[in-house]
């Protein structure tokens, strides 16, 4: 077959393939135009999903007469003065939006310019312009898109359920409101209700509250201001406390010069910097906000523009790992339990209405025979043996209260120690309220932290083992083991093989006291599972040591002395990121005494 050039209709139409996806491409490219136009409001409204009908209303700047005419021809733009690539200021520059959704649907143009005595309307249709005519408009633009894919019906057997399609309109939406809390947003659709977000002030205030009218009130009252600045790279946002967490990625947003982007950088960036906090399966929920020089990010990669290319992604990444870390240390004893108060909702009694038919004489409470006097069943229902039904056993509380804790103790963040329970949680009083430790998470968390700065510092302690522990285990396990005993043994655990399916231990760090070898190696191995030799031998080495924390630490069920409580609650707070563990739970519940009187009416 002879190479021909392709007619133009044709060639909008294979353009349209690469710019216009779905319908909450056309949503992303039209909303983009109206925020580069100056806009100060954007109002959004679709219908069937966005496949029957697209209508965006800005009060931007708006286009003359000429401007019109050429808007809606290929690579015509308004957007690059010196035909620079590497220095794009504006989120769109291709010039490909508006014919390639003229080519694929019925495209309708309303726009005034301040300049023009009225306003001026053209409309597309599979690619045929029509003549520009007189219109009615205020200031700005309004563009209407109907019938998508009608030129190319093959692409509408691959679009999903109108509920899904506003779903992903509503998402970009929400994306470039989370980018531009200045500009005022109204999304409003058959598929649900309308909704607005205001315009805010543009600093870190208004931010936050953009955020947290997207992202919810919980990541509002959870976020972390987060930032950090080197050689003319700022990132800057918000991060949730590691309270709150995600079973996915999906609540993790990277803008770049004010550009919504997608980046694997950010994935392991995030996760590298929650490494001490989340477990494995979890996922922060975080807001970052990287503004560089245009030169030193490529935004040319994608055709839908949703990628970027840094020139030094080394920089970035370690800028966004350096201000999720900072942050989180600053705000390390911030727990859910005492920001938002779900312990004070958890205590709240949830009393069942009686139904309206309620027979009292049919209720279990009602008397089989009838009563005795209550003068002659008295002395026999406090006689010894009656009392036998309230013998339930030996308290599980140690109950051993001081006469009065000291004043220094009180004061102090974490107060006095006054009681344990269920052999398991500690209880402090301070001056306002008290605090409910959970004993085993708060000595993991010391222990790991001590762990790392011995690593740091002078490697680990550690202690030779008199008898060498012999811990059987099948042979692929031992193997995966003895391939990482040079890492194990930085950390102070020294293994060597014992014949097919055994390992001998002969050292184990000194932090760990009494440590059970056999359930230890065996937590190791399920974890190098999901090593690979692209994860850094850091980051397998901070693995290594959130597990033996979790065997050295403090067990549940071990009852502690007064003096032994108090010495753990010092630690805490003399411990950075003491407010959850290492598996992200937290440590500690705080119960203010305000909210306690709530909770018996006494406020």
């Amino acid at each position: 077959m002879p190479v021909r050039q392709l007619p133009e209709q044709v060639v909008n139409r294979i353009a349209a393939g690469e710019v216009v996806e779905r319908p909450a491409s056309v949503v992303k490219e039209l909303v983009e135009n109206a925020i580069d136009a100056g806009a100060s409001r954007i109002d959004i409204f679709t219908d069937g999903g966005g496949r029957r009908r697209i209508g965006i209303t800005d009060d931007g700047s708006g286009m003359t007469h000429g401007d019109l005419a050429l808007a809606v021809d290929r690579h015509a733009t308004s957007k690059l003065d010196d035909e620079d690539l590497l220095r794009i200021r504006t989120l769109g520059f291709r010039g490909e939006a508006l014919p390639s959704i003229g080519a694929v649907a019925k495209l309708g143009i309303t726009t005034r310019h301040a300049s023009e005595p009225h306003a001026w309307s053209l409309s597309v249709e599979g690619g045929a312009k029509s003549q520009i005519m007189p219109a009615a408009l205020g200031q700005g633009t309004r563009v209407e898109v109907s019938d998508l894919f009608y030129a190319t019906p093959a692409r509408l057997k691959f679009l999903k359920t109108d509920r899904t399609e506003a779903e992903a309109i509503r998402e970009v939406v929400r994306r470039l409101a989370m980018a531009r809390p200045d500009i005022a947003f109204t999304l409003a659709g058959e598929e649900r209700a309308p909704v607005t977000w205001a315009a805010a002030l543009p600093s870190a205030a208004g931010r936050l509250t953009r955020l947290g009218d997207i992202l919810g009130s919980d990541f509002r009252s959870s976020a972390i201001e987060v930032h950090s600045e080197r050689e003319g790279v700022v990132v800057e946002g918000f991060a949730a406390a590691p309270s709150l967490t995600r079973a996915n990625a999906l609540g993790q947003y990277l803008f770049v010069n004010g550009r919504p982007v997608r980046d694997k950088l950010i994935l392991g960036a995030v996760r590298a910097a929650y490494s001490d906090y989340l477990p494995r399966d979890r996922h922060p929920v975080v807001a970052l906000f990287v503004t560089l020089p245009p030169q030193e990010v490529d935004a040319n990669v994608h055709p839908a523009k949703t990628e970027v290319r840094f020139r030094n992604a080394g920089l970035v990444r370690a800028l966004i790992v350096h201000a999720l870390k900072d942050g989180l240390a600053r705000e390390g004893r911030r727990t859910a339990a005492n920001t938002d108060g779900a312990a004070i909702s958890a205590f709240r009694p949830s009393l069942t209405p009686r139904p309206a038919n309620w027979d009292w004489q049919r209720s279990p409470a009602y008397p089989v025979t009838p009563m005795p006097g209550f003068g002659a069943s008295a002395a026999t229902a406090f006689a010894e043996p009656g009392q036998a039904a309230f013998d339930v056993g030996t308290p599980t509380a140690d109950v051993r209260f001081q006469e009065a804790p000291s004043a220094d103790l009180l004061d102090r963040p974490l107060g006095a120690a006054r009681t344990q329970i269920h052999e398991t949680y500690i209880v402090s009083q301070t001056r306002d309220g008290l605090i409910v430790v959970d004993q085993h998470a708060a000595h993991e968390r010391i222990v790991y932290e001590r762990l790392k700065a011995s690593l740091s510092k002078n490697g680990v302690q550690r202690q030779i083992l008199l008898i060498p522990e012999i811990v059987e285990l099948d042979e692929a396990t031992v193997e995966k083991l003895l391939e990482r005993a040079e890492e194990l043994c930085s950390f102070g655990l020294a293994i060597e093989s014992f014949g097919p399916g055994a390992v001998a231990v002969r050292e184990t760090p000194s932090l760990l006291g009494k440590a059970n070898a056999s359930g230890l190696l065996r937590d190791l191995a399920e974890h190098m599972v999901e090593w690979d030799e692209a994860l850094p031998l850091e980051r397998r080495l901070m693995h290594v040591a959130a597990t033996m924390a979790c065997h050295g630490s403090v067990r549940a069920g071990r009852r502690l002395k007064p003096e032994e409580m108090n010495a753990l609650l010092r630690e805490m707070e003399d411990t950075p990121n003491s407010g959850q563990c290492n598996h992200g739970r937290p440590t500690y519940v705080e119960l203010k005494l305000s909210d306690i009187e709530k909770l018996f009416g006494r406020r």
